[in-house]
């Protein structure tokens, strides 16, 4: 940051920036840890030479700190991809199911809403979809916070529900699924170059909630990258230049992955193994009932506690996933 040339890109100082300042909170975390332990050993020696439980006791408090310490450390040295420090892009859409599969993206969509208010990081919605009855149809939203892509790409799959329906008269059991997909942003345009050449821009009318504005307008925007057929599409803003902006902002995202696929497809180290988003490979199971149970299929991680697992509590799985990424590696 001493080099004076860096600040003529203000974009690449701030990125450059914020990794300096991610590192020099681990080397200082690191080095408080190294002390906290140290003072724990000698208690500990003098606890045993002079046989006072009470220093014992005042350790056993230390140590408990000190552990949740060293696991925020190793969580962190799990987060080491090329990508897990970024914001990320998060898609969500409805399956197998109907009204149900919609009601069950809008459940997730809430799920994941409070586990970015239990880290302190930041949501935003890019794009929505409302379903006919209830629920979505798909969502696409952007979180911001140290690692939040790092965190979020182990979410990455089929999630599938089992419940009683609330829109079955005949109170039956329902089975539904929906897909998550996680991109990590772009952080510097020149990471992914999109000729104009290649695009291929369509407008149309917003469907869904907007108010006199909806359906009006042709505001909403499609983008197709004609090389690669990815195609991408927003309807959330009031204007079409808005959509067309945040349009650019995922296919961007998506280049970005394919770009990085295609290097390391040999060894798959952006996403690790996984399978195919399809039916039938679901990585996590939520039973409402009969009984109450989410199970990653995974890393064989459960909960019985639904509700907590609902209201955004959801850490056991991703680190559980992240230990496996690192053991597979």
């Amino acid at each position: 940051m001493e080099d004076p040339s860096i600040w003529e890109d203000p974009q690449k100082a701030g990125t450059v920036g914020r990794r300096i300042s991610r590192i020099e909170s681990k080397v200082r975390r690191y080095r408080e840890l190294e002390v906290s332990i140290g003072d724990s050993i000698e208690i500990a020696l003098l606890a045993e030479e002079e046989g006072d439980m009470g220093l014992l006791d005042d350790l056993t408090g230390s140590a408990r700190e000190t552990a949740l310490k060293v696991r925020g450390l190793e969580l962190e040295t799990l987060l080491s991809g090329t990508y897990d420090s970024r914001d990320a892009i998060v898609t969500l859409h409805a399956g197998a199911g109907g009204t149900e599969a919609m009601d069950w993206v809008g459940i997730l969509y809430r799920m994941y809403s409070r586990w970015v208010e239990r880290k302190g990081f930041e949501l935003e919605t890019l794009d929505i979809l409302p379903g006919e009855e209830a629920g979505l149809k798909s969502v696409n939203f952007s979180v911001r916070g140290d690692y939040a892509y790092g965190f979020l790409r182990t979410e990455k799959g089929v999630h599938r529900l089992v419940r009683i329906s609330p829109f079955d008269s005949n109170q039956r059991r329902h089975t539904s699924f929906a897909s998550v997909d996680v991109l990590p942003e772009i952080q510097e345009d020149t990471e992914v170059e999109i000729s104009p050449d290649d695009l291929k821009i369509d407008t149309f009318r917003a469907s869904g909630a907007g108010g006199q504005h909806v359906n009006k307008t042709d505001s909403a925007v499609r983008i197709t990258h004609i090389p690669t057929g990815v195609v991408v599409s927003c309807q959330n803003e009031r204007s079409q230049h808005s959509n067309k902006i945040v349009a650019m902002r995922v296919l961007k995202a998506k280049l970005l992955v394919l770009k990085e696929e295609e290097r390391l497809k040999k060894i798959e180290t952006l996403r690790g193994p996984h399978k195919e988003i399809a039916w039938g490979s679901q990585i996590r199971s939520y039973v409402f009932q009969p009984y109450t149970l989410v199970k990653d299929h995974r890393t064989g991680v459960e909960s019985g506690n639904v509700d907590r697992v609902m209201d955004g509590d959801i850490d056991d799985f991703i680190y559980a996933k992240l230990r496996q990424y690192a053991q597979e590696a």
